[in-house]
């Protein structure tokens, strides 16, 4: 068994390795470099607590066991997955940390003893209030994560679900939290713990099910940052340094990164933290897609335009992560620049459906860091564009985000695709993009349509280049 100060000083170390590590994920450029320290500081943490476990009893056998389980799942999970459904991985695990909060808070209000905390009926006040804040973020984190997860699988419709009287039912819910941890913290009754438990998960549900999908971005980053101060909470609980900092970390990056977002979307933070956004509905005076003439073109239209330009500015979306089309872009990108053609690549900040997707599908096909540029940075860029070649973006490039308040993403800053000579826009259909309207920018005179298979489409324009 270690001792007190090799473990402090180790579990030291491993906090500074995870700052390094969010510091290397800041920038493409030193994201790998960030993972490396991220993957030392975890295997660090890791095996000073398992070594403080002490002799090798039973117990010992049992952690080591669920320990070469766990971690062989979540490796097989992580070569199998595909870039496609990273962002569903994310909201999994993240319901994952909100579970295991959960289960360390059962175990500590059940066995208080075994981690130092006193007798059952008699836990020390200061434990018991970091226990029931770890246990109640911990299980909203759990079931809203589960509903981020059908939602961005496709099993529940990514529309907002809502009813009235749904955020007076919150707040009440949210106050009767606050009560009941207030009582629980005097009584130490176990029942008053199994009703924490129980409303902190419905809460959980209700607050994500109102969220629609064109906002499923922030709600990743904020659930991130509940799971976070979950880990936090209860490693005040177990007295661990390491899960202290390391939920710290997490729960404080999650939640500036949400800030950020809703900043980039004209949200409200504190309409995100309440679930109280992504709840408008859709306007209905819209015309129909059926009864709206669209202009349909092919590739060798698409290379025509684009041979004739001076500037091209390409719009990345789901579309092309669905087609893992990066790596033929790449390619037809490489083709317009020997024909001295400028390329640029345009990022709205939830593309996808999580923070930096489409920043990390164009790093994978080696797209060069100095040419992707951020919504601020291009947005005055597209006046001035000879083409915009958009690959499977939809309501982050939607006009109607400046023109209809009755739109779910009415507000939301987009990208003014409108604006170019000409707009290619490669999609399978007119469907409607993840927020679940119709695009305004598929009927402009200026848009050409290109329906097909985004990696199909690309190859195609890059052998008529």
């Amino acid at each position: 068994m270690l001792s007190a100060n090799i473990s402090a000083v180790s579990y030291l170390i491993s906090g500074i390795l995870f700052i390094l590590a969010l510091r290397g994920l800041s920038s493409p450029e030193t994201s790998r470099q960030g993972n490396y320290f991220g993957i030392l500081g975890m295997i660090i943490a890791i095996t000073v607590t398992f070594l403080s476990i002490g002799s090798f009893s039973t117990g010992f056998i049992v952690v080591l066991i669920f320990l070469l389980v766990g971690g062989s799942i979540g490796a097989f999970i992580a070569y199998k997955i595909p870039m496609t459904a990273m962002p569903e991985l994310v909201a999994g695990f993240h319901s994952l940390v909100g579970l295991a909060a959960v289960f360390v808070a059962i175990a500590a209000f059940l066995n208080p003893g075994a981690f130092n905390l006193g007798s059952p009926g008699n836990i020390k006040l200061g434990s018991l209030i970091e226990m029931s804040i770890g246990a109640a973020v911990g299980a909203i984190t759990f079931s809203g994560s589960i509903i981020a997860f059908l939602k961005l699988q496709g099993i529940m419709s990514g529309s907002p679900i809502t009813f009235k009287g749904q955020h007076p039912l919150n707040a009440l819910i949210l106050i009767s939290i606050i009560v009941i941890t207030y009582f629980l913290c005097s009584t130490q009754s176990s029942n008053l713990f199994w009703i924490l438990l129980a409303i902190s998960f419905l809460i959980g549900f209700l607050l994500i099910i109102p969220i629609g999908g064109a906002d499923m971005p922030v709600v990743i980053s904020m659930l991130n940052s509940y799971s976070g101060w979950a880990a936090a909470g209860i490693g005040f609980t177990l007295e661990n340094t390491a899960l202290i900092i390391t939920g710290a970390l997490v729960g404080s990056s999650g939640a500036i990164l949400s800030y950020i977002m809703c900043k980039g979307m004209n949200r409200s933070f504190f309409n995100v933290i309440l679930g109280g956004f992504g709840g408008t509905e859709q306007s209905s005076s819209s015309q129909s897609k059926e009864q709206r003439p669209v202009k349909s073109g092919n590739a060798d239209d698409a290379a025509f335009l684009m041979k004739n330009a001076s500037s091209v500015i390409i719009v990345p979306g789901y579309g092309m992560a669905v087609a893992q089309a990066q790596h033929a872009l790449r390619e037809m990108v490489d083709t317009l620049k020997k024909n001295d053609i400028k390329v640029s690549y345009a990022i709205h900040p939830v593309a996808g459906r999580m923070p930096g997707h489409m920043n990390v599908l164009l790093a994978e096909a080696n797209v060069p860091y100095d040419e992707v540029f951020e919504l601020e940075e291009i947005n005055n860029d597209f006046a001035n564009a000879d083409v915009a070649f958009v690959i499977g973006a939809n309501d982050v490039t939607n006009p109607v985000a400046k023109t209809d308040p009755q739109s779910p993403i009415y507000g939301m800053p987009v990208l003014d695709v409108e604006k170019c000579k000409s707009v290619l826009f490669v999609k399978r259909s007119l469907s409607p993009g993840y927020a679940g309207i119709d695009n305004d920018l598929f009927y402009k005179e200026n848009t050409l349509m290109l329906f097909a298979d985004a990696k199909k489409m690309t190859e195609d324009i890059t052998k008529n280049l």
